[in-house]
């Protein structure tokens, strides 16, 4: 159920995104899939069986996998407030997302039991209606009046964008540093269990560095962009990420953990903020669902990938598994350094 799950979303993210790009309606595309995803947690109330279940698990996942692609791109793109005469700042959008996402788990910890997960139920579809219905609230994408593709198909608009030689680089670059995570996803909390930590000091490690990203998107992350540009957050993000998982592979000791667990913070939510500046740069905003697909694509593949190497790694030489994901970032620096090239001006950005 999990694999067909992770699969529809690979496949979901990028289709919907495409045809919202074509069909010039983001917000609409937004709204309907999180309303199908509300009317598949309303499902759930009623499945009894695995072939139920694994429809409504399907139908779920091809409607949530776009969202995040979609509401990056209003975000990016289109949905630009002021606030206090300054431009809001995109990270506060993510890092909201963050900490919904703390509150969330622990909201559900609470509510899971044996016997009864419908409480669960009622919260997921509650959210899901209330995010569908707040799609009104948003501003319509004003497409830009040119474009790379001139009105061609998907596949030929797909083309036009991978053509542009510093966005296939950026994906590159996200693609395996985001997948460096894998093994620490997959099975650090395997490990550190098997080295004799306690669970209640492993959620707290885990806590560190989601809270690590809820910091920087909030408050280090838009400084340091500033600061450093695109360029100098992917570069100090793929250094962050060789020492966090070279680290990992060498000690499982809780201070050592502690120090590099925060790092969460430049390997994946500054990245992530230095990669919305690039797409803001490099994609026309009647390619943006289509733009944010590829990017999380591109990442979610390789992803999935590595998850499956690092169960391989894991199972033969335990934590030493974490060395091979060092040298992925390592590989990534200098390829940062060439795909994030200086920010410039959306109208003179051309097709390299």
């Amino acid at each position: 159920m999990l694999a067909a799950a992770m699969l529809t979303r690979l496949l979901a993210g990028p289709m919907v995104g495409m045809l919202a790009d074509r069909a010039g309606s983001l917000r609409f595309a937004l709204a309907v899939c999180t309303a199908s995803a509300a009317a598949s947690a309303a499902a759930l109330l009623w499945a009894h069986s695995f072939a139920l279940l694994l429809f409504i698990a399907v139908l779920q996942a091809a409607s949530l996998a776009p969202t995040t692609s979609l509401a990056d791109a209003l975000s990016v793109n289109v949905a630009r407030p002021r606030l206090a005469g300054k431009e809001f700042e995109y990270g506060w959008i993510r890092g909201s997302a963050s900490l919904a996402f703390i509150v969330g788990t622990l909201t559900v910890g609470q509510f899971i039991s044996r016997t009864d997960v419908t409480p669960i139920i009622w919260m997921n579809l509650s959210l899901l209606v209330a995010a569908a219905a707040s799609t009104v609230l948003l501003p319509p994408v004003v497409a830009c009046s040119s474009s790379l593709t001139g009105g061609s198909s998907v596949i030929g608009e797909l083309g036009e964008l991978l053509r542009i030689s510093r966005f296939r680089v950026m994906i590159l670059v996200t693609s395996s540093i985001y997948g460096s995570h894998a093994m620490h996803d997959g099975f650090a909390v395997i490990w550190w269990g098997a080295a004799g930590i306690e669970p209640s000091t492993i959620s707290i490690l885990w806590s560190e560095a989601v809270a690590a990203e809820v910091v920087v998107f909030f408050l280090i992350g838009p400084a340091l962009l500033n600061r450093l540009g695109a360029r100098g957050a992917a570069v100090l993000a793929a250094a962050a990420g060789f020492v966090r998982w070279s680290v990992a592979s060498e000690t499982t000791s809780i201070l050592a953990l502690s120090i590099i667990q925060p790092l969460h913070g430049l390997t994946f939510a500054l990245l992530h903020l230095a990669s919305m500046r690039m797409m803001q740069t490099l994609i026309p905003a009647g390619l943006a669902g289509t733009g944010q697909s590829i990017y999380a694509f591109g990442s979610g593949c390789l992803t999935a990938v590595l998850t499956l190497i690092s169960g391989i790694l894991y199972a033969k030489f335990g934590g030493a598994a974490f060395l091979p994901m060092a040298l992925l970032c390592a590989v990534a620096l200098p390829l940062a350094w060439l795909g994030f090239a200086a920010e410039r001006n959306r109208s003179v950005v051309g097709v390299l």
